[in-house]
Formats: structure tokens, sequence, C-alpha cells
């Protein structure tokens, strides 16, 4: 019986966003990567919430497209070089991946540079966000390739 997961996504922005379509998303991808049950959360953000996070977390004072806070052993830190700090849990306790944040207006605008849907270009963000709660990262070139093949299968994988 496949692992079974938890995934709460919600919308600061006020801007309609299909929720439940991401949440399949996240759930399918979290049955392809995860085989143990796992939580995780998304929220989308505007340009300014995501900037101040970004400002806060990494010391970076400019808005970006997605943002990752991840809570256990397989999270990439949000902070370069950071040590992780999993959050504590039992032996039969679900894994608590943490929290993906995604900024709907650079989506958007990502969207019309790279000509394709908003949808697509959410359900782009939010696998990337989730690979780096899973420990994935592209600051080295193999890395990069990596990542960008597993996200390029999932997006597959999660087509409407």
């Amino acid at each position: 019986m496949p692992a079974q997961h938890e995934i709460a996504g919600s919308n600061e922005t006020g801007v309609p966003v299909d929720l439940e379509a991401l949440e399949r998303v996240a759930s399918i991808v979290l049955s392809r990567e995860v085989d143990e049950p796992a939580e995780m959360s998304f929220v989308i953000v505007d340009d300014a919430r995501i900037r101040e996070l970004n400002r806060e977390w990494r010391g970076y004072d400019e808005s970006t497209d997605v943002l990752s806070f991840g809570l256990s052993e397989r999270s990439k830190p949000a902070v370069d070089d950071e040590i992780p700090f999993p959050f504590p849990r039992a032996d039969e306790d679900i894994l608590h991946l943490g929290e993906v944040i995604i900024s709907h207006p650079t989506a958007e605008r990502q969207a019309l540079e790279y000509a394709r849907p908003l949808e697509e270009e959410l359900r782009h963000l939010l696998i990337h966000g989730i690979l780096h709660l899973l420990g994935y990262d592209h600051a080295e070139p193999d890395e990069t390739a990596a990542m960008q093949e597993r996200e390029h299968a999932l997006l597959r994988e999660t087509a409407p």
C-alpha cells in the first residue's frame, strides 16, 4: 500500500489559484519520491511577502519565484551552507518535510517570459520547491542536471 501524504495549500494573494490542482501535483510528487507517510504545505504569496522572507531568512533583499523551508533530515537548508536542523520525530511519526512559498506575480512574469500557461509555471515552481524539501539542489552543475531531469520527469507525470 502506498504511503499516505498530507498536503495543505493556501493562497494569501486573493488572486484565484486552483489549490486543489496544486495539492494533487504535490501528492503525485510525494508518491513518487517519498516511501513513508509525509506532510508538507505550500503558500502562494505576493512579491512583497516573498521578498520579506528572502531577506529575513536568506539575506537577499529581493523577490524570488520560490522558497523552500525544509524540516527534515532530507531537506536542503533554505540558507546556503546552513546546517540542517530537522523536526524531531519518533520513528513511527509522519515525516515533516516543510513548506514551499511561491510568488504568484513572479510566476505570472515567468509564464509570459517562457510562453507557457500560468498553471504550468505554478506547477513547475511547486515541483522545484518540493525537490528542495527532498534534498535536491542546483549549486553545482551535476546537481543542476539531476534536479532539472527530475523536474522535467515530474512535470510530465503531473500534466493535466
